[in-house]
């Protein structure tokens, strides 16, 4: 029997005995109504998005126009949040610094949980050396304060936004590594893990089409718990100046975007936390 007539017969085997990954998404709706901070999170995330994607309707200036004469003129009709040291509306470099700080916040995640997830299902699933090993990188990583190691790895790339969100990335994997790590050691040895394997699938099968899958509910609550503090946290990597219009606009929509995925987040864990929905 070759690999795919056998992983069709598994197929088979697991929907006879009922085999399958965790649910609960189908009632994600239903849930979200029984969690009104969720949905105002929910809401303000979608603010953010609707500002990011309409932009140029949104803005009413080029974000980039030099206006030597404007120049640190505080907030009024004309510039809702003022203007910068040169002339710049502030209001338009906030809408579309929503996509910059968005997206930034997108690339990180993306690439410590990839990497977060890969060494920390390694580590968990096979244990042994291979864990000590993986724990051992990772508590190295852990030992360092994550701003000053972040400012360290962004100074030695040089000022720009990859580099500070490659900076960022390589502080922040360590945790997916380890809440991923522990997610699987929870979840290994239950009763479907232990029928999947008497069926016959390989531990690369079991890993990533039972384990994983269990996995992903509070791997979501984390990311969206994250996004927040990946702007946050690239912006701080960045510089302010002395005036106060300057800074506090900019600050209040990071606080807008950190607020708006902490309720999220929390009401994502209530939601899948079943402790909390006995």
């Amino acid at each position: 029997m070759d690999l795919l007539e056998q992983n069709s017969q598994i197929d088979e085997w697991e929907a006879e005995a009922g085999l399958s990954p965790a649910g609960g998404f189908h009632a994600l709706h239903r849930s979200l109504s029984r969690h009104p901070l969720a949905l105002v999170g929910l809401v303000m995330i979608v603010i953010l998005l609707a500002a990011a994607v309409f932009a140029p309707v949104i803005a009413g200036y080029d974000p980039y126009h030099i206006v030597p004469e404007e120049r640190l003129a505080p907030p009024s009709s004309r510039h809702l949040f003022g203007t910068d040291d040169m002339g710049r509306d502030i209001f338009s470099r906030v809408v579309y610094g929503a996509r910059l700080s968005l997206t930034a916040a997108l690339v990180v995640l993306a690439i410590a949980s990839s990497v977060g997830v890969l060494i920390g299902s390694i580590a968990g699933y096979w244990g042994g050396r291979v864990d000590e090993v993986l724990m051992r990188l990772t508590d190295m990583f852990l030992a360092f304060p994550a701003m000053i190691l972040a400012m360290c790895i962004a100074s030695a790339l040089g000022p720009s936004l990859i580099n500070a969100m490659i900076a960022i990335s390589v502080v922040w994997w360590p945790w997916y590594a380890r809440l991923i790590r522990g997610q699987i050691l929870s979840l290994k040895n239950k009763e479907f893990v232990e029928a999947a394997r008497a069926l016959g699938a390989s531990n690369t099968r079991i890993l990533w089409k039972y384990i994983l899958p269990n996995c992903t509910a509070p791997l979501i609550v984390q990311g969206t718990l994250d996004i927040g503090y990946a702007i946050l946290t690239t912006a701080s990597l960045s510089y302010i100046l002395v005036q106060w219009w300057y800074p506090t606009f900019p600050g209040l929509a990071i606080f807008f975007a950190v607020a708006g995925f902490n309720l999220l987040g929390d009401g994502l864990r209530d939601i899948f936390d079943p402790r909390l929905n006995v």
